[in-house]
């Protein structure tokens, strides 16, 4: 590597006073990538030359006679000190470049990720089952990842799906890779954070365990890229092996709310306490509605706890819906108070049972009976295939999201 004028500075003199002519084209041309060419007049002389640079001198005579007219300098490493090397080193690289796999439900999202990014190169696995139907799978090109940063891009959809996806990340890091980032969007059992009596099984719990058990990589821990979290304190389920870090889709949605032609007659409404804990400080800028879930028998009432919905276009923020139950009653306690429009959002739309389709779309006028936008992200994969094209439901995509992830 050739140094800069800038890294260091080299100087000449010469007993002969004709060599005050070449001097200068030493002094210019000695820290340079090709070799430069000296001519010397032809009386016997000495040149004595130092090279300064990062704290270390390099003196050295030379003598030359009638019969050599020139002289050869050719720029290696070795006549660099070791502290301009380091310093070298040191300059800024290019961008991280990162080796993204997926499965079958995330080539779609997969591939806008790496339209984010030039330095995101996608790779591909052969997903296979043996005639008993247990995984048959093969990594392409294992041989080529060694020494790479290596990302999967993972959906736990349902039970099924999982064996097979974990067969793969337990498989990545032991490929000699540089680093290894795991992207779940979605972490599927979060509501099941917790015991409310004896012979509860949490199975939050499980599932962060058998990620934290995820072989090291050569750089250390796995990174474990979530959004949206259902509760916050999930974090201390998962072990020391594996680095959890949480994302949230909310910043898509402000920017959506921005977007809009009323946007500044929105206020932010939240279904419970928990909602309003887990994103107001993110939407704290918008006039605040907070609910409240009570039970009287069989029944889920929700209730107007804070906040004045009349006139407002206002949007129902939660982290996930399941059936909608609670959100549909949320929308009609806010159009009875007066809400001028209703839209929601969720990070995560996961509708079992296409329960997407209670959801109605209100072209104007009756905020009671349905929702202007109902936007969710991409972290479900399959649910984004079926509410495609299909209103009042938008997608916003987690791709940039991801993408700026991979490279930290």
């Amino acid at each position: 590597m050739a140094a800069t004028p800038l890294s260091s500075s080299s100087s000449c003199t010469s007993t002969n006073p004709g060599f005050d002519c070449v001097s200068k084209t030493l002094k210019d041309s000695f820290l340079t990538k090709k070799p430069s060419i000296i001519r010397l007049p032809k009386e016997k002389s000495q040149i004595s030359c130092e090279l300064r640079g990062f704290g270390d001198h390099r003196r050295w005579n030379t003598d030359y006679g009638s019969q050599i007219d020139h002289l050869n300098i050719i720029q290696s490493s070795s006549a660099l000190p070791m502290a301009a090397n380091a310093a070298l080193d040191s300059l800024p690289k290019n961008s991280k470049k990162v080796c993204l796999f997926y499965c079958a439900e995330t080539k779609a999202l997969a591939e806008r990720v790496a339209a984010e990014s030039d330095a995101i190169e996608l790779r591909s696995i052969t997903w296979r089952t043996f005639e008993d139907g247990f995984p048959n799978l093969f990594i392409t090109n294992a041989h080529g990842i060694r020494g790479q940063h290596v990302a999967f891009l993972a959906s736990f959809s349902s039970p099924g799906v999982i064996f097979e996806q974990l067969s793969v990340i337990y498989a990545l890091p032991k490929l000699f890779v540089s680093s290894f980032t795991l992207v779940l969007p979605f972490f599927p059992t979060g509501t099941s954070e917790r015991m409310e009596e004896e012979g509860d099984v949490a199975t939050a719990f499980t599932l962060a365990r058998i990620l934290s058990n995820i072989p090291i990589s050569r750089g250390g821990p796995t990174s474990l890229v979530i959004f949206d979290i259902h509760a916050l304190q999930e974090r201390f389920y998962f072990g020391d092996n594996i680095l959890p870090y949480f994302e949230s889709g909310v910043p898509l949605l402000k920017n959506r709310l921005q977007q809009l032609p009323d946007s500044d007659n929105i206020s932010i409404a939240f279904p419970d306490d928990g909602a309003w804990k887990r994103f107001h400080r993110q939407l704290q800028h918008f006039p605040t509605i907070v609910c409240n879930k009570v039970r009287e028998d069989d029944q889920r009432i929700v209730r107007l706890k804070e906040g004045d919905p009349r006139g407002r276009h206002v949007v129902i923020v939660d982290d996930l819906v399941q059936s909608g139950g609670t959100l549909i009653e949320c929308q009609k306690m806010l159009a009875a108070h007066g809400a001028s429009k209703i839209s929601a959002y969720v990070t995560h739309g996961i509708f079992p049972n296409r329960s997407w389709e209670r959801f109605q779309h209100d072209s104007g006028g009756s905020p009671d009976n349905g929702l202007a936008y109902f936007w969710i992200t991409d972290s479900c994969p399959l649910t984004v295939k079926e509410v495609k094209n299909r209103r009042p439901f938008e997608v916003l995509s987690l791709a940039g999201s991801i993408a700026a992830a991979l490279k930290i």
